[in-house]
């Protein structure tokens, strides 16, 4: 292991905006983010697979009035962000070192209130579609976590990963689906609230169209 990524998970033992398995609130955190880690009660927003938390911190930013938390297992990229949240003051900001389908064990039913997926590995080949984070059975997941009436996000470069969304969504009786296959040029572009990850630059600095929707769960 690099120096770097020594460090990086050293910060992460000590930074109080980071939950992770070995200390103290990490097994009891459970339907209690709003008055244990956060000091305001505010709604809950989540980004899966958040990497360095570049949408994690940036939509905290945009949005004082929500709570958010980073959710990866790579600890070193958890770090990044925890650490610019830290040193901002970014008092509605937190990262959860597990991987996404531990979620109902951090989560109650009903007590998120959206859920963004940011440029996730699309999982191209056929034995890794069990491991997209639109399968079936992470789907269910977020419907359980979700709140009635809260909010799906999903953003990728990926055609594949987005097509295939589209076509399992309606299996979970979805409604006020609405998307894009061209998010910079849609009137949905203000949705993203200009916040772009270090992927999605990359992306779109070599042409690619952002994929875009947002779906609620019928109850």
């Amino acid at each position: 292991m690099s120096r770097k990524k020594e460090g990086r998970f050293a910060l992460n033992r000590v930074l109080p905006n980071v939950l992770e398995e070995g200390k103290p609130l990490f097994e009891t955190i459970k339907g209690k983010w709003n008055d244990i880690m956060f000091e305001k009660r505010q709604p809950i927003v989540l980004e899966l697979g958040c990497g360095k938390g570049e949408y994690t911190v940036g939509l905290a930013q945009v949005f004082p009035d929500k709570n958010f938390i980073g959710i990866d297992i790579k600890g070193d990229r958890i770090a990044v962000g925890a650490k610019f949240a830290n040193e901002n003051s970014l008092t509605n900001v937190a990262f959860l070192r597990i991987k996404i389908h531990q979620l109902l064990d951090f989560f109650e039913e009903n007590e998120v209130d959206e859920i963004w997926i940011t440029f996730p590995d699309p999982q191209p080949l056929k034995s890794g579609i069990k491991r997209r984070l639109t399968n079936p059975r992470f789907l269910e997941l977020y419907k359980h976590a979700l709140k009635s009436d809260g909010l799906l996000h999903l953003k990728t470069d990926s055609t594949l990963l987005f097509d295939y969304t589209l076509e399992v969504l309606p299996e979970f009786g979805v409604e006020e689906l609405i998307y894009t296959k061209d998010l910079y040029t849609s009137e949905l572009n203000v949705r993203h609230h200009g916040i772009k990850t270090r992927f999605e630059q990359i992306f779109t600095e070599k042409g690619y169209n952002i994929n875009y929707l947002s779906t609620r769960f019928k109850v």
